[in-house]
């Protein structure tokens, strides 16, 4: 093949581009039935469930490792920050409203957008704290 002496350049050059595509399909085509959800728990008392409050969280997301780029690699050796699978994680601060009269064990859902990473579904269930004696 005359061009197999650039496969090395394309791969060192290049980052991955499975997390646009990725991005684009779900853009394009919805939520895939294979996604997985978060879970999280947010916990409020009962004058907060009664009134509606807003509680903040820290959502995980996978990210392109700012290092490699994606790549997993600098040239011949694994990266050493993401440990050659070309993703990093970052938490994501958001504000969960919760609305006023929620039950104890309420689901609350949501998806949350990120411009550098895939989009996350997130399912929250709210606890209502016992009142303290």
């Amino acid at each position: 093949m005359p061009h197999e002496c650039f496969a090395d350049e394309i791969d060192i050059d290049f980052p991955s581009v499975g997390r646009v595509v990725e991005r684009m399909r779900d853009r394009f085509l919805g939520e895939r039935a294979d996604q997985d959800v978060l879970l999280a728990e947010v916990s409020v008392s009962k004058f907060e469930a009664r009134k509606g409050h807003i509680v903040p969280l820290e959502v995980p997301v996978r990210a392109t490792c700012p290092s490699c780029g994606g790549r997993g690699e600098t040239w011949a050796e694994a990266c050493p920050r993401c440990l050659g699978t070309g993703e990093s994680l970052a938490h994501h601060a958001v504000r969960v409203s919760v609305p006023p009269g929620v039950a104890d064990g309420a689901r609350l859902r949501f998806r949350l957008c990120s411009p550098d990473a895939p989009a996350v579904r997130v399912e929250v269930r709210v606890v209502i704290r016992p009142a303290a004696i």
